[in-house]
């Protein structure tokens, strides 16, 4: 499948990216420029960043795609947000694609019919002085609804926490032009027991979001299979869990099943941080077909 968006087949996804510590700035940028030169052609910032988080990234970076994964509609008004992505300098306004998404109920107070508030904040992007193309924003999609806006009024979907299965009935949904790039959990770790532990802390909290649960329902999983942050068979159909040649595999799956890109997002046992962050990505820097 060929790329498209200046995004190539593989790109970093990480809610770090957001991090508004001052003492991990300095960490932020010099692991944006790290990703860059290995060959990473996106970085993703997860868990509702906002245009300061994306403009820091730019700053640090020459050539890599920064998107939104996602800015929480909920959150930053859609004027407000055409205004920040105009003011952007017109090379990063090229380096730019905003990722949107209805975030969770637990999250938001205002949250309330939220494909007819996407529709809405479309609508506001559209309408303002300097809209934001449609080519130029993507949507977090995994209902059937959402995904049909995604292929109507943006440049394709972003969905979260899916597999493979879920890539082939998403790109019957969306058509061949549109883009599509899921997200892609892995724990690189040879000892399968530990990274199913790692991946059971990390994946707990997700489990107990109806939006995704409801989605996994829908792919034939049961309550069952959420208990105790999740079966064996949900987390290998979530995660991609061993080495390097394991998680290229997976990859190909997505590819294979329609995905123009994939955005791995490394999940670490908890307690390690930036350094073991950033020797994983080289490692998978040097095994993936960047």
């Amino acid at each position: 499948m060929v790329p498209v968006l200046g995004l190539g087949s593989i790109g970093i996804w990480s809610s770090w990216f957001r991090s508004d510590d001052p003492a991990e700035a300095g960490q932020i940028r010099e692991a944006a420029a790290a990703l860059e030169d290995m060959g990473f052609a996106a970085l993703w910032i997860g868990g509702s960043p906002g245009f300061d988080h994306a403009a820091r990234l730019l700053a640090a970076t020459n050539r890599v795609v920064v998107a939104t994964s996602i800015l929480s509609i909920w959150q930053y008004e859609a004027a407000d947000v055409a205004a920040r992505q105009a003011a952007l300098d017109p090379a990063d306004r090229e380096r730019f694609l905003l990722g949107l998404g209805v975030s969770h109920a637990r999250f938001a107070t205002r949250y309330a019919r939220p494909y007819s508030a996407m529709q809405d904040y479309l609508t506001g992007l559209d309408s303002a002085p300097v809209p934001v193309p449609a080519e130029r924003r993507v949507l977090a999609a995994i209902g059937p609804k959402m995904l049909g806006l995604a292929r109507d009024r943006a440049a394709g979907a972003i969905p979260y926490l899916v597999t493979p299965e879920f890539t082939a009935q998403a790109r019957e949904i969306l058509g061949q032009r549109p883009f599509l790039g899921p997200e892609m959990k892995v724990v690189l770790d040879a000892d399968l027991n530990r990274a199913r532990h790692t991946a059971r802390d990390y994946l707990a909290s997700y489990l107990a979001l109806p939006n995704y649960t409801n989605s996994l329902k829908r792919a034939g999983y049961t309550e069952e299979d959420f208990a105790g942050g999740g079966s064996d068979r949900l987390l290998d159909a979530l995660v991609a869990l061993g080495g390097v040649e394991r998680i290229r595999r997976r990859i190909e799956e997505f590819h294979k099943a329609g995905a123009d890109h994939v955005a791995v997002q490394v999940v670490l046992p908890q307690g390690q941080g930036y350094h073991q962050l950033l020797a994983q990505w080289r490692e998978l820097a040097q095994a993936l077909p960047l």
